[in-house]
C-alpha cells in the first residue's frame, strides 16, 4: 500500500505586503469624501447649467435641449458692457486691496510683535458679521451730506473722481466709486491673509544677509521681500478678483442701474426674467472669461507656487 504525499501548501500571502497595500489606499479613502462632494455639488450641477445654456423654450411651456448654442452669441453681445464694467472694477478692487494690504501685511509679519494675534483677529473680524449687513453699512458711511462725503469734498477728492467718471458732483452712492469701495473693503481679508502667510514664511537672516552687504531698506524689500511673497501676492490677488468679478451685492447695494455688474444680470435673468438659457450662458462665459485671465495671470507672474 502506498501513501500519496499531500500536496505543498501554497506559499501565504507575505502579511507585510497586504499591509503596504492597505497604507497605499488610504489616502484615496481619505479623498473620498471630498471627490464625492465634488461631484454631487459641483460637477453635478454645472453639467446641469451646462445642458441648461443650449435650451430654448419658455417657463410655461418648458425647456428642451435643442442644441441652440447662438445663446452664447447673443448673450454676449447684448451684455458685453456688464462684463468689462465687472472686469474693471473686480481688477481695480484688486489693485487697491493689494496696495492696501500689502503694507498691513507686512506690518503684521515683521513689526507687530506681541500684538499680531490682536491685528489678525481685527483683520478677519468682518468675517464675523453677514457679507449683506457689511454692505448695507456702507450705506450710511457713504451717505449724502454724511461726514465721509462732506469731508471728500473738502479736499476735493470728489472732484478728481468727477472728472474720472467714478462720481457724480457731490454724490458717492450709486456710482462706481462706492461700488469699488464696497468690493474693496469686503475682499480685503482674502487679500491680507495669504500676503501674511506668505511674509511670515521668509526667513529673517536672509534680511539680515542682505544688511551685512550694505543693501538699502528699499533695495532689500525690492530683491528679496517681495520676490519671496510673490505667492502669497498671486494667491491674495486670485482670491480677490476671481469673487469680485461675479460679485453682485456691491453693485445691487450700492450703486445704479449704470453700475451694474455681469452678476447682476445673471440674478436677473435666473430670478426675474426667467430665461433660464441665457442666465447659464453668461455663468459659462463668465467662468470662461475667469479662467483665461488667471490663466495668463499666472503664467505672466512666473510662478505657480501658491499659498
Amino acid at each position: 500500500m502506498t501513501v500519496t504525499e499531500a500536496p505543498p501548501a501554497a506559499p501565504a500571502e507575505p502579511v507585510v505586503h497586504r499591509t503596504s497595500m492597505r497604507r497605499r489606499l488610504v489616502p484615496y479613502w481619505l479623498l473620498l469624501p471630498g471627490i464625492l462632494w465634488l461631484l454631487v455639488f459641483f460637477a453635478l450641477p454645472l453639467v446641469y447649467q451646462a445642458s441648461t445654456s443650449v435650451q430654448t423654450g419658455s417657463l410655461e411651456k418648458g425647456f428642451e435641449v435643442t442644441w441652440h448654442f447662438a445663446t452664447y452669441w447673443d448673450a454676449l453681445t447684448e451684455y458685453y458692457p456688464q462684463f468689462l464694467r465687472s472686469l474693471l472694477y473686480a481688477g481695480t478692487a484688486t489693485v487697491l486691496c493689494l496696495l492696501l494690504g500689502y503694507p498691513l501685511a507686512y506690518l503684521i509679519a515683521f513689526r507687530a510683535g506681541r500684538w499680531r494675534n490682536v491685528l489678525l483677529v481685527l483683520v478677519i473680524a468682518p468675517f464675523f458679521t453677514s457679507f449683506l449687513i457689511r454692505t448695507l453699512a456702507w450705506k450710511t458711511i457713504l451717505a449724502d451730506g454724511g461726514p465721509v462725503v462732506e469731508f471728500l469734498n473738502a479736499i476735493h477728492f470728489l472732484d478728481i473722481t468727477s472728472w474720472l467718471g467714478m462720481t457724480e458732483g457731490e454724490r458717492v452712492l450709486a456710482t462706481p466709486l462706492a461700488v469699488v469701495t464696497g468690493l474693496t473693503y469686503n475682499f480685503l481679508p482674502f487679500m491680507i491673509l495669504p500676503l501674511y502667510t506668505s511674509l511670515e514664511r521668509i526667513d529673517p537672516r536672509l534680511h539680515e544677509a542682505a544688511g551685512d552687504l550694505y543693501a538699502r531698506p528699499s533695495t532689500v524689500f525690492r530683491k528679496v521681500t517681495f520676490p519671496l511673497s510673490m505667492p502669497g501676492v498671486i494667491s491674495g490677488t486670485l482670491l480677490t478678483f476671481i469673487p469680485a468679478s461675479g460679485d453682485y451685492v456691491n453693485a445691487q447695494l450700492l450703486g445704479s442701474t449704470d453700475t451694474r455688474m455681469i452678476g447682476n444680470v445673471i440674478q436677473s435673468q435666473f430670478l426675474r426674467v426667467l430665461d433660464y438659457p441665457t442666465a447659464a450662458a453668461l455663468s459659462f462665459i463668465l467662468m470662461a472669461v475667469v479662467l483665461v485671465t488667471v490663466t495668463v495671470y499666472i503664467r505672466r507672474a512666473g510662478t505657480e507656487d501658491l499659498v
